[in-house]
């Protein structure tokens, strides 16, 4: 008997990750490309793409130094609302986060900078405020790149593993994702139903490249 817990607790996850990851890289994207000094867009950008290079361990360390009871955070959450973020379901979602924004980033960017600049330029003579001019000409003329990061950052978010691991831990039917649930099942000999899990991550993750490689072409033929 498969045990489909794992499945939706990705699903959910990745869900609400993906809402928080599209806001925070949209504006965090718009805000470097507003950034007028090139040393100061390089660190920052470096900043924001690091999670990328690093092992997911060493992000996943650095999370617990933060969210863990004697973190910074973490420690505040405890004393404050007696609550203990690593461990718990929220922690997955911090984690999912925290692992796919670099692609929702890179990807939002990306798509801004390929916006031409005469557009924003007459869009400001015009009068328009610069709140405008973000949602009305960046964001229009640049959404098939913003879906393909969305789309990209939510697999991402739902097929991550070693961050989570170290966040969240391994609790059945509540930080138990289908990553870690491979991991458990294939750790405990059970070869089906890690099987399974693998075959659902496989669907999801092709799915998830077939319609980010339409929207980048729908993008390509755009600026044709």
């Amino acid at each position: 008997m498969i045990d489909w817990t794992p499945l939706f607790i990705s699903m959910k996850t990745a869900s609400v990750s993906i809402a928080i990851t599209v806001f925070l890289g949209l504006f965090v994207a718009w805000g470097i490309i507003m950034i007028k000094n090139d040393t100061t867009k390089v660190v920052l950008d470096g900043v924001f793409t690091l999670p990328i290079v690093l092992p997911p361990t060493v992000v996943g360390f650095f999370l617990l130094y933060i969210f863990g009871v004697k973190g910074p955070i973490g420690s505040f959450f405890i004393n404050f609302f007696a609550y203990k973020i690593a461990f718990s379901w929220e922690a997955t979602v911090i984690a999912a986060v925290v692992m796919s924004f670099p692609l929702m980033y890179r990807s939002a960017r990306g798509a801004f900078e390929q916006v031409d600049s005469n557009l924003v330029e007459a869009a400001r003579t015009l009068g328009m405020s610069e709140w405008k001019i973000f949602w009305k000409i960046l964001c229009a003329n640049a959404l098939p790149g913003i879906i393909s990061g969305g789309i990209l950052a939510y697999a991402r978010g739902l097929g991550e593993f070693g961050a989570t691991a170290m966040l969240a831990g391994n609790i059945a039917d509540l930080t138990r994702t289908l990553p870690i649930a491979v991991y458990s099942d294939v750790a405990a000999g059970n070869m089906g139903s890690a099987f399974y899990y693998v075959v659902v991550i496989i669907i999801i993750s092709f799915i998830a490249i077939f319609f980010m490689n339409y929207f980048s072409i729908r993008q390509g033929k755009r600026w044709k």
